[in-house]
């Protein structure tokens, strides 16, 4: 049974990462190449604007303020999710290949697959989802072993030499492409947030109404996996068929967030990391906080990125691998 305080503690954590996500909402729709001052967010909102006021927020700021925020959500609770399989506090989407493998599949797609506009956007989760099943496939056999099962330092080795091969594939596929094709590939790449339009929430917004529950369901599994196996196999728990599962869970929620903003490493690290320090180890309470962390994570990151350099700035991928990195390094000396 959970403590009382640490349910309190947690709602208390939960209510200040609401208030700090909200204010940078506000402060990431007022601020841009094409400014909108705080004081018209309001009018605007409620259809009192200018016509270029209500572009600039309904248009431009608002769609990419949503999809980053629930990209953000889905890369911090797949790598939660990996995290708990794996018992290796190393474990990301970006890091361990499962994004190259979404990037790869989205490449291939996009370069050699005739596309219909209307179906495109739509089709990109489940195109991703494909790539980054297989590629954890192929990565989950060879960091197996019979007798002793699954190997979670073999499990990251693997994974990175996964996705510096993916990475090397997807240079190769640019270096034949055409030049419009190449940009694109090249912003999936640096992780720049591409999809920035309502349709693009419309496609990644069903994942996440699905795949959230679900992963709350399971959390008391998730709890069950991360201690010893003869102890998860005493109380009854089903090792792998209840692993495949949650991998299924983490991998579509990694590749329908990489979709759509490119590939982007590190959020699913950090932020089940900071969420335990804050509430513990424990799913039921650390994964609703990991979620907000991580919506917030990938929003501050991007409206940083978009200000520093006028106009185009710095892709979000970029920036959060500047705070990542360093956090990797770290915990890898660590561990």
């Amino acid at each position: 049974m959970i403590q009382t305080e640490l349910i309190r503690k947690q709602r208390i954590i939960l209510v200040i990462l609401f208030v700090l996500l909200l204010a940078t909402v506000i402060i990431s729709a007022g601020v841009g190449y094409s400014t909108l001052s705080f004081d018209r967010l309001i009018p605007t909102l409620l259809g009192n604007g200018t016509f270029k006021e209500e572009f600039v927020l309904f248009s431009v700021r608002l769609p990419r303020i949503i999809i980053t925020i629930l990209a953000g959500m889905a890369l911090a609770l797949s790598g939660a999710i990996l995290q708990g399989i794996t018992r290796n506090d190393l474990a990301d989407p970006g890091i361990i290949g499962i994004n190259s493998g979404a990037g790869v599949a989205i490449s291939l797609f996009f370069l050699y697959f005739p596309i219909q506009p209307g179906s495109f956007v739509y089709l990109l989760p489940f195109v991703a989802f494909i790539g980054a099943l297989l590629t954890a496939f192929f990565i989950y056999i060879m960091a197996y072993n019979r007798k002793v099962g699954l190997q979670p330092v073999r499990l990251v080795l693997v994974g990175v030499g996964f996705s510096m091969a993916l990475s090397g594939l997807m240079i190769v596929l640019i270096s034949s492409a055409e030049r419009q094709k190449v940009d694109f590939i090249a912003k999936w790449i640096a992780g720049n947030i591409w999809g920035a339009d309502w349709p693009f929430i419309l496609a990644l917004l069903p994942w996440l109404i699905v795949l959230i529950p679900f992963t709350f369901y399971k959390a008391n599994k998730l709890n069950l996996l991360g201690l010893s196996e003869p102890v998860a196999v005493g109380v009854g728990v089903s090792i792998e068929k209840e692993r495949i599962v949650l991998l299924l869970a983490a991998v579509a929620l990694a590749a329908s967030a990489v979709s759509v903003t490119g590939g982007i490493a590190f959020i699913g690290l950090m932020a089940p990391h900071i969420a335990k320090s804050l509430v513990g180890p424990r799913h039921q309470l650390f994964l609703p906080v990991a979620i907000l962390i991580g919506g917030w994570l990938l929003l501050f990151a991007d409206t940083i990125g978009r200000n520093v350099v006028e106009p185009n700035g710095i892709p979000a991928g970029v920036m959060v691998s500047l705070l990542g990195a360093p956090y990797f390094m770290y915990l890898l000396l660590k561990k």
